[in-house]
């Protein structure tokens, strides 16, 4: 767990998400998915079941190559990041995060504090050597973001998005952990 200061004065906590929090993380994600275009699913596109997130939130508690967070101010989710290495020995120490921030808290550093977190939750580990991620190519925001925080541009995905009648491609991006 980490607690913080936002640029607001805003006090954030960065935990583990538990079993507990999956009603929340459905509901946060269902109404995130109608704030950007840029995620991988739009407005109630979430179509999960308490008990499968329950499964999800279960399995990355004890894995090596896994981790769950949630970004709190209050008691409102305000982010997440979900990061997954492979099931198999040769690719359990690769794997892709997603990230998101709730609109309402845009500009504040949690999507950078999340991913830091992650990072740090890696390099201290022994198992996760890289940490991959897709980023529509038109959200330079994001792309400069994770720019900063190390991530190298790793190839283009041509029409990897299709958001309302139109096609986008993506950025592979990745971060080696040393």
């Amino acid at each position: 767990m980490k607690q913080l200061k936002l640029k607001n004065g805003q006090s954030l906590i960065i935990r583990t998400a538990k079993k507990e929090d999956a009603l929340n993380l459905i509901n946060y994600v269902n109404k995130i998915g109608g704030e950007s275009d840029f995620l991988t699913f739009g407005d109630n596109e979430f179509d999960i079941t308490l008990e499968k997130e329950e499964e999800i939130i279960e399995s990355h508690i004890d894995a090596e190559n896994k981790i769950y967070l949630i970004a709190e101010i209050g008691n409102e989710i305000a982010g997440s990041i979900n990061y997954s290495g492979g099931a198999r020995q040769r690719t359990k120490h690769t794997g892709e995060f997603g990230v998101s921030v709730a609109k309402k808290y845009w500009g504040l550093g949690i999507g950078k504090e999340l991913i830091k977190y992650m990072i740090d939750w890696a390099k201290e580990g022994n198992v996760v050597r890289k940490i991959n991620l897709r980023v529509r190519e038109d959200n330079e925001t994001a792309v400069n973001l994770y720019t900063k925080l190390g991530f190298k541009k790793e190839g283009i995905i041509s029409r990897d998005f299709y958001v309302d009648g139109r096609y986008y491609s993506s950025i592979s991006m990745g971060l080696e952990i040393d």
